[in-house]
């Protein structure tokens, strides 16, 4: 009788153990998409400002046709439809060729003089340190969730109900080297 209610008790805090670790795995979960919509609010303005800024440098830079291109057709692609995944990758992208961007701008002391271009990298410049604010809180949220996905015991839990590693938002390898600045 009494290894009846040892028995029975064990399967209580088993039980309770998976509730309580599920929850915390939906808690955690929905704080990811959290922020993932905070840092999609600044990536999003982003995307509606670069037709701006490359409407602006097209004027003065018509021969450095190749990056214009490159800014417009990642800017072309549907960022509504993407996946959390794709907007991530799209945006690690174009955080690369803005940075070229601002390099051709540099040859052009005209264009940085002028005042739509002015208050359109005043804009971006804004909604860049909003980005990087929010991609560290991002990160920080989606390093608990995967700590609580991958640590046992949780990660029991977490393999039974579905959840899933969430992909960290990184810097490209092309923005990790140093800018070459040639005179």
């Amino acid at each position: 009788m009494i290894a009846l209610y040892v028995i029975l008790a064990i399967v209580v805090i088993l039980v309770l153990y998976f509730i309580i670790a599920r929850n915390s795995l939906i808690g955690l979960d929905n704080n990811v998409e959290e922020a993932f919509s905070t840092m999609d609010v600044y990536l999003k303005k982003r995307w509606d400002l670069i037709p701006n800024l490359v409407e602006t440098v097209k004027g003065y830079a018509e021969h450095e046709k190749s990056t214009l291109e490159e800014v417009v057709n990642l800017r072309n692609t549907s960022y509504d439809k993407m996946s959390m995944d794709e907007k991530i990758e799209a945006n690690q992208k174009m955080s690369n060729e803005l940075s070229k961007l601002m390099l051709l701008v540099e040859n052009y002391p005209d264009l940085k003089a002028n005042q739509n271009f002015i208050d359109l990298s005043q804009n971006l410049t804004k909604v860049e340190e909003d980005i990087a604010n929010s991609r560290k809180y991002y990160n920080a949220v989606v390093k608990q969730y995967n700590n609580k996905v991958e640590m046992f015991p949780s990660s029991i839990v977490a393999s039974m109900s579905g959840f899933k590693i969430k992909k960290m938002y990184e810097i490209a390898e092309a923005q990790r080297e140093n800018v070459q600045v040639k005179f």
